[in-house]
């Protein structure tokens, strides 16, 4: 229980634990960057990491020179390649099993129709996936249950993960040096958690009137 509220005050307050831990650990650092997003994307038991607002800061942080631009870029961009890699693969190896038979929790039927959905919106819904919490943690491995063409699945994942990455360090790294933003900076990390987890919420009310 304790470890879970540090995981949550590390979420909530990432701009000042960030900061603090780049200082204490110098390159260390990279590491701890990539174990996170490599769990926030490859653990399906880890969706409640940090993530989109991980990124900003990280970004911040190369900004004013606790971390360097280069480094932040490649450690995230290879955790979140690796992590989708592995979820995709944990799924891939799960799927024959839970389509060889019924299953109490999971219908055969909606594996199908999850299947003939990658088949045809696949890429798009790995690419998009990466910019939505939670969704981004579970659509490799649904991925990798529907059986994706893996060499699709790997194109995807990487450009997905290339346009998270860079976007959203670089917007940290280019507006970090305003002012304001710096100043505002807990806030500005508040708003990206919200604007992340709107289309989740968003899905949910529509989801809900549906059954209504």
């Amino acid at each position: 229980m304790e470890l879970l509220w540090q995981l949550v005050d590390f979420a909530l307050h990432i701009d000042a634990h960030l900061f603090e831990l780049a200082e204490k650990y110098g390159v260390w650092i990279y590491v701890i960057l990539f174990i996170v997003v490599f769990c926030e994307t490859g653990l399906v038991v880890t969706p409640f990491l940090p993530g989109d607002s991980l990124l900003f800061a990280s970004g911040v942080a190369a900004g004013i020179g606790l971390m360097g631009y280069g480094e932040v870029m490649l450690t995230l961009f290879a955790a979140g390649v690796l992590g989708d890699a592995v979820n995709y693969s944990i799924g891939r190896h799960v799927g024959p099993a839970v389509f060889a038979r019924e299953n109490r929790f999971i219908k055969k039927r909606y594996l199908i129709k999850a299947h003939d959905f990658y088949a045809r919106h696949g890429g798009k819904a790995i690419v998009l996936a990466r910019f939505v919490p939670i969704v981004r943690t579970f659509a490799p491995f649904v991925a990798g249950i529907a059986l994706m063409f893996p060499p699709t699945f790997f194109f995807f994942n990487v450009t997905g993960c290339a346009f998270w990455v860079s976007s959203l360090v670089s917007a940290g790294y280019f507006l970090g040096s305003i002012p304001w933003v710096r100043e505002n900076f807990s806030l500005i990390v508040y708003g990206i958690i919200v604007v992340s987890v709107l289309p989740v919420l968003v899905e949910g009310v529509r989801a809900r009137r549906r059954m209504m």
